[in-house]
């Protein structure tokens, strides 16, 4: 597929958006005037450069946005990226909740879009925490110490399902309610399943 072509995917994608459609052909213009590949991932269009993914428009009940993959790299000048959690370590977006935002601003995105067309040609990388930086809870840690079979389930899990159970398991104030979680969680990490699986 050549630089700069629409995908059918995604035009079947926007004919069917309910909500945001105008936002998102105008945000696919932008995108597709930085000749970058059009592709369709994760159920929403995606943009790539050699393969890399640089950006995502993508919507939600309150706005829609344009999600750039290694936002954190970016200088962000005008400082319009959002890290959407505290969980997000590399993505970061520019939300819109109109076609008039985004018009107005698009000498900036193309501006942000080459500059991450920049990073990744530099082969820059987020540092991403190591999941040995996620502190685990001692209601974990104690089920780990009495049962070295879920121990050895959870590591063999992917970085990313670990830390999920982790953020899952930490986020009650209650010894009680983590204890109750990690009960209720058990069979799904020796089952080699992610929290959300």
């Amino acid at each position: 597929m050549t630089n700069s072509k629409r995908n059918p995917k995604v035009d079947e994608f926007l004919s069917k958006a309910k909500n945001w459609q105008e936002e998102y052909e105008t945000l696919r213009n932008i995108v597709l005037d930085c000749d970058l590949t059009e592709e369709f991932k994760w159920m929403h269009p995606c943009y790539t450069f050699e393969k890399k993914n640089i950006v995502l428009i993508h919507g939600f009940k309150e706005y829609c946005a344009l999600l750039f993959h290694k936002g954190a790299l970016l200088q962000d000048t005008h400082g319009i990226l959002i890290q959407q959690t505290e969980n997000v370590q590399g993505a970061r977006q520019i939300r819109f909740t109109n076609v008039q935002e985004i018009v107005a601003t698009e000498t900036i995105l193309k501006a942000y879009i080459h500059e991450a067309i920049e990073v990744e040609k530099a082969g820059l990388e987020v540092n991403f925490k190591n999941n040995t930086e996620f502190i685990v809870p001692e209601e974990l840690q104690s089920k780990f110490d009495e049962i070295p079979a879920l121990k050895n389930a959870f590591e063999a899990l992917t970085p990313g399902r670990q830390r999920a159970y982790i953020l899952h398991f930490s986020q009650p104030k209650q010894s009680k309610t983590r204890e109750s979680r990690v009960e209720k969680c058990m069979q799904k990490i020796l089952n080699g399943k992610g929290l959300k699986d």
